[in-house]
């Protein structure tokens, strides 16, 4: 294992500290609390918006805190939750007495700790509500109405910040700003490729093992298994077997306009993502596939993972305003 690292047991407060010394005009630590990171920007009336995590997925979660999308991020150890201590201070730090929406993955531990927080938000006074983002497409099919979402969140959770960040930017109700992020989940399909492990920098050596010329359909931002593992293809064969998924699974037609998310899970170069954007966009035209919107780049990565995930965003003139809107965040801008 070779990292930048002083002593592991400091890896995540240690990272904390860099970004508050790096982004200090626009995050600070609620009540010197390191792992409970906010906004210094802060607007009377405005629905807070709160995250929380595992780290080693950056700039997932605490990296879009900032303007126009999150006000908060409780920050967990390396891919370990957050406590519930941790995310009831984000949000008391962030409520302006128009609750806080909760946005977060779809895992056990998330769960149990933010259900655990908003009950105590709710004795407290602040009223909550609660997204859990859920889009990918190898860990089950689509949930119909009334079902439990078995999907992992992934890379996919970023249009859901994205468009609850804009709506509650524009003054919206905390109930209205929770209908806005609910559609923007359903809306939303995703499935990552990886090529090799990563490292917990705690337990020093790699999670799994990949051979070196093997790939996993599907695996998980932690490494959980995928539905595939199978022999390293080509950029253009491995989007012709995940894209089709993601059309079919939010039923795309001629002239259904998306946005597309190349993300990157950690050490794949740029260059890289943009040849399997190359191969998206291509064969979205020739489905008549419109796209509104592409971004390519890292958005939620597994420490030092090579690989990448497709992420899919069906989109109506509603998801369009509010994607489109300004934000301003440490690791993630547009204007």
């Amino acid at each position: 294992m070779k990292k930048f690292l002083n002593n592991p047991k400091d890896f995540v407060d240690e990272m904390l500290e860099g970004i508050y010394f790096a982004h200090g005009e626009a995050v600070e630590p609620a009540n010197g609390e390191l792992r409970c990171l906010v906004s210094k920007h802060k607007k009377k009336g405005k629905v807070g918006i709160a995250t929380g995590g595992g780290s080693g997925h950056l700039p997932l979660f605490l990296g879009y805190v900032g303007k126009g999308m999150l006000d908060g991020c409780a920050v967990g150890g390396v891919f370990q939750s957050p406590t519930s201590d941790e995310m009831l201070s984000v949000t008391k730090e962030i409520d302006s007495g128009e609750g806080v929406l909760y946005i977060y993955g779809n895992y056990n531990g998330d769960i149990f700790n933010f259900d655990m927080a908003a009950e105590m938000a709710e004795m407290e006074g602040i009223r909550v509500k609660t997204v859990v983002a859920g889009e990918d497409v190898a860990t089950g099919p689509r949930p119909i109405s009334g079902e439990k979402n078995i999907r992992r969140g992934v890379a996919g959770i970023f249009f859901v910040y994205k468009i609850a960040g804009a709506a509650a930017a524009e003054m919206l109700t905390l109930d209205e700003v929770y209908q806005l992020a609910l559609e923007a989940s359903k809306r939303v399909a995703s499935m990552g490729v990886a090529l090799s492990p990563c490292v917990v920098p705690r337990i020093g050596h790699a999670s799994f093992e990949i051979g070196e010329n093997e790939m996993e359909i599907g695996m998980g931002i932690h490494g959980e298994t995928g539905i595939r593992r199978g022999e390293l293809k080509k950029a253009d064969e491995i989007v012709d077997e995940v894209l089709p998924l993601l059309i079919s699974d939010l039923n795309l037609g001629e002239n259904d306009e998306i946005a597309v998310l190349i993300n990157g899970l950690g050490a794949t170069p740029l260059e890289e993502q943009y040849i399997i954007n190359r191969r998206v966009a291509k064969t979205l035209r020739d489905r008549k596939i419109k796209v509104y919107k592409t971004y390519v780049g890292e958005y939620a990565t597994s420490m030092e993972m090579a690989g990448v995930s497709i992420s899919l965003f069906h989109l109506d003139a509603t998801m369009k305003k509010y994607l489109l809107l300004s934000a301003d965040t440490p690791m993630f801008k547009q204007f």
